[in-house]
């Protein structure tokens, strides 16, 4: 009785598992694109490739070859892992810089990137926590009609897929309120 109920899990085992590696396509009646292991649903059976499993470094699994990792240059063509930045910050205005109000209608914000940004990545800038200019591949912005008082600047580092990779440091800056007190020359 035994030999039977392992032989019937065995089987239901390796079947369940060969059932799972087949994938169908079909589509719903709104027109979306449905993805399913459920044969009785129909559609089309899809071919998958084989995964490719690359193990950890330093992880190498008995009976298994370790994989031959090629390393790609520091300037990685785009689409390329995230690769870090040496310097990513705020380099004007300077930390507790103040401005008359008079030119604090445009403040210019230029970064440090080292080394250069690369294609695929982008930059946005935070005014006092929420996001001022939307991520564009650029080192300067203009952010114009700055009220006065005092506000805090950061810039993010978004990779291909949109993601915050880097934050600067703050940088905070006086906008001056104009003077009501002082008399015209003259």
């Amino acid at each position: 009785m035994n030999k039977a109920v392992l032989t019937l899990v065995l089987v239901m085992t390796f079947g369940v598992a060969a059932e799972a590696q087949n994938i169908y396509r079909t589509t719903d009646a709104q027109g979306n694109v449905v993805f399913t292991d459920n044969p009785d649903r129909g559609g089309e059976q899809v071919e998958l490739a084989p995964v490719t499993v690359v193990p950890s470094s330093g992880e190498v699994r008995t009976g298994q070859a370790a994989p031959r990792l090629e390393s790609a240059p520091a300037a990685a063509s785009p689409g390329q892992p995230f690769m870090p930045y040496d310097s990513f910050r705020i380099v004007s205005p300077t930390h507790e810089q103040a401005f008359p109000v008079g030119a604090a209608g445009n403040i210019a914000v230029d970064l440090g990137v080292e080394p250069g940004l690369r294609e695929d990545h982008r930059v946005r800038l935070l005014v006092d926590g929420r996001v001022s200019q939307s991520a564009m591949h650029t080192t300067a912005f203009m952010v114009p009609n700055m009220n006065p008082g005092e506000h805090v600047l950061q810039a993010e580092l978004l990779d291909a897929g949109g993601e915050v990779r880097h934050r600067t440091s703050p940088v905070t800056i006086y906008v001056l309120r104009a003077n009501v007190n002082r008399q015209p020359a003259g």
